[in-house]
């Protein structure tokens, strides 16, 4: 996928009242697009960037189900995030110094604002199929919402219409370990780096199944004293994170994925998805800690028409990232019931 870089003068306004200046998007495409391309729009989740070929192996590249020979692929990176759209360590073109903790408090529809003004931008007028996992469902949800008429089909994937107590305090979890590190409130690019490293082994608790860890984490030696195997996992897991990421995006985004509720100002989650005309597949998994298939069950039950089919995954939630087997079988089945589209 190539990757490109856009500037949006002006000023933009966040939902909660901030500000943010001629802010920054990053995104990749795959393929060349044309007013008949079948347009695929990517979400990413938490802490991926705008390259679905790099973290989604299997679904996205030659191949796999999402090519650039039968579609052209758009991923762009979120707000808030610090793979080149603007974040926390962005420049504050008031102040020349990276915004840091300054950065303001952003929601869901923040990222899909942006993500819409870079839609219009490239005179894509026409959405074949908007599809996330996780965050990047609640921002495929939320694109649906916002542009009913532009999305023809709509994926969600170990998603949610609405963030649950389960899931904030998870995230919470993992701000309070941010928190307790003191370099995070330097103001520093390395700052709360071990905390994150921290977050991160508590987030894999929800990302992981009791299965999952069990079957790869288990001590090789018969007669070891102290256990050490899945010790060691979670802590290269939060190196690995600290090597390609910083604390205050990981801080803005886990509260813009508290923000996320389909039906605010709605009328309420229930009205709000009984509106969404796109063709819709929601995919759940069975073992999913973070997002139970009950919370897709429910979105099946009040989006007009939508499938649910349910897939079981080792892995437990990260499994949308990994069974592209799975996935693929029944996307491909979703759009040979779909094959025409159904905006007029």
């Amino acid at each position: 996928m190539k990757k490109h870089s856009l500037v949006f003068p002006g000023i933009f306004k966040t939902e909660a009242g901030g500000e943010l200046k001629d802010i920054t998007l990053s995104y990749h495409t795959a393929g060349t697009f044309s007013a008949k391309s079948k347009v695929v729009w990517i979400c990413h989740a938490l802490t991926a960037n705008s390259d679905p070929e790099e973290w989604w192996p299997g679904m996205a590249g030659a191949n796999c189900i999402y090519n650039d020979e039968d579609y052209f692929l758009i991923c762009a990176n979120i707000l808030g995030s610090c793979y080149g759209t603007t974040g926390p360590l962005s420049i504050n073109p008031e102040t020349g110094k990276p915004y840091y903790r300054n950065f303001p408090n952003i929601t869901v529809r923040d990222m899909v604002k942006a993500h819409d003004m870079l839609r219009r931008k490239l005179g894509i007028n026409r959405i074949h199929t908007v599809i996330g996992s996780s965050i990047g469902g609640f921002q495929a949800l939320e694109m649906t919402l916002l542009l009913p008429d532009v999305v023809e089909r709509m994926i969600l994937l170990a998603s949610g219409c609405r963030v649950t107590p389960w899931a904030t305090a998870f995230n919470e979890a993992q701000r309070m370990a941010v928190y307790a590190d003191p370099s995070y409130f330097a103001d520093i690019p390395e700052g709360g780096i071990e905390g994150m490293k921290a977050a991160r082994a508590t987030a894999l608790l929800s990302y992981r199944s009791y299965e999952g860890y069990n079957s790869t984490q288990a001590e090789e030696e018969t007669n070891v004293m102290f256990a050490d195997r899945a010790a060691s996992y979670e802590r290269y897991q939060g190196l690995k994170l600290a090597n390609r990421f910083n604390a205050y995006s990981y801080v803005v985004i886990s509260k813009a994925f508290d923000s996320h509720n389909a039906g605010r100002f709605r009328g309420g989650t229930a009205k709000a998805l009984a509106s969404i005309k796109a063709k819709t597949l929601i995919v759940g998994i069975s073992n999913d800690m973070l997002f139970r298939p009950e919370e897709q069950q429910y979105m099946q039950q009040h989006i007009s028409e939508a499938r649910y089919v349910e897939i079981y995954s080792t892995f437990g939630h990260d499994g949308f990232l990994l069974e592209s087997e799975q996935l693929t079988r029944h996307i491909a089945e979703f759009y040979l019931n779909h094959t025409k589209s159904h905006i007029k």
